[in-house]
């Protein structure tokens, strides 16, 4: 039955549980993105998007707060100092979910769980899309096609006349 199944257990008791999403939110903060199977990470979703929402303000009490979940000095600091800074204007959503595939194993659905605020590559391509911003017709890509094609004829007409020289 699945009475009062309000999360994914994830095939382990409580402590193991509560111990695997710890470790995990603790990589995920200290490298930004992690791989793992995509249960896991729905499940990381749900346990370390509460705590970095704590970190927007920092304080003696949320730090404790946080630290009792993670148990981690070093993670609470990062947390407490780069990430929320680049978290305090978006008001939720910290983490992002992208399906690589399935493990060649056991077939187990693969992703990737990364902080939002933290993808290099992504930043890189929303600035390049609003600087480049341009609107294509059909026919300015003929025009552009036939203003290509004069210089290609011209060209061909050029290389006889070289191989003429050379032949003399």
């Amino acid at each position: 039955m699945r009475h009062n199944k309000n999360f994914n257990h994830l095939g382990r008791k409580k402590a193991h549980r509560d111990a695997l999403l710890a470790n995990m939110t603790i990589s995920l903060i200290m490298h930004k993105r992690i791989f793992t199977t995509l249960a896991k990470a729905k499940a990381l979703r749900m346990y370390a998007e509460p705590l970095i929402n704590r970190a927007k303000e920092d304080s003696m009490n949320n730090r404790r707060l946080v630290f009792a979940y993670l148990q981690n000095k070093e993670a609470v600091t990062e947390l407490f100092r780069e990430v929320s800074t680049k978290i305090a204007e978006r008001n939720g959503g910290y983490t992002r979910i992208l399906k690589t595939g399935n493990r060649l194993g056991d077939n187990a659905k693969m992703c990737m769980i990364e902080l939002v605020d933290y993808n290099e590559n992504l930043l890189k391509e929303k600035g390049a899309k609003k600087e480049g911003r341009t609107r294509r017709s059909r026919r300015g890509g003929q025009k552009a096609a036939a203003a290509e094609a004069p210089v290609a004829v011209e060209a061909e007409k050029e290389l006889p006349a070289a191989e003429a020289e050379k032949e003399a």
